[in-house]
């Protein structure tokens, strides 16, 4: 059983999930079968068919978040004050050809979220990333070539969302 880092604001999106799964999803889709088989014949009653499809999924994502919960290594970021970056750190890198500024937050995989600038210590620019200090030219492979980045800022506080 392997550990992976995650926030607490990662930590706490879990346990949010998990409750609404358990005391308002798993408690519509058990009536919405309840009311399917009162429908009759369930060989050939797709609202029956369809829910427990839904509760399948449902008992299935709880287990799966359980299982996450249980394996993750909770990392405060706002007790980090490493000069380089590490897991957790909110990073301002510059594009070295089109000069654009991008801001994101190094976060575990399950938390990561690209719209929200979240990326996952396990992508290309997050491990380039690590142990770079503020300066520093960091060199990614992408899938349109190598690109370059300098390291502008780097701070420990989480994003909140």
């Amino acid at each position: 059983m392997s550990k992976f880092p995650i926030t607490v604001n990662g930590l706490e999106k879990l346990k949010e999930e998990i409750k609404k799964l358990k005391f308002t999803d798993r408690p519509a889709v058990v009536k919405a079968i309840a009311e399917a088989r009162e429908f009759g014949d369930l060989s050939e009653n797709a609202e029956y068919h369809a829910a427990r499809e839904r509760q399948s999924f449902i008992e299935g994502r709880i287990a799966e978040l359980e299982d996450k919960m249980a394996r993750a290594e909770v990392i405060d970021v706002n007790k980090i004050t490493a000069p380089n970056i590490t897991f957790g750190a909110t990073v301002k890198i510059q594009d070295d050809d089109t000069e654009e500024i991008a801001i994101y937050q190094i976060v575990g995989e399950y938390e990561a979220d690209i719209a929200r600038n979240m990326i996952s210590i396990a992508s290309p620019l997050a491990r380039a990333l690590i142990g770079k200090k503020i300066g520093d030219i960091v060199e990614v492979v992408t899938p349109r070539g190598e690109r370059g980045y300098e390291v502008l800022e780097i701070e420990y506080s989480e994003i909140k969302v």
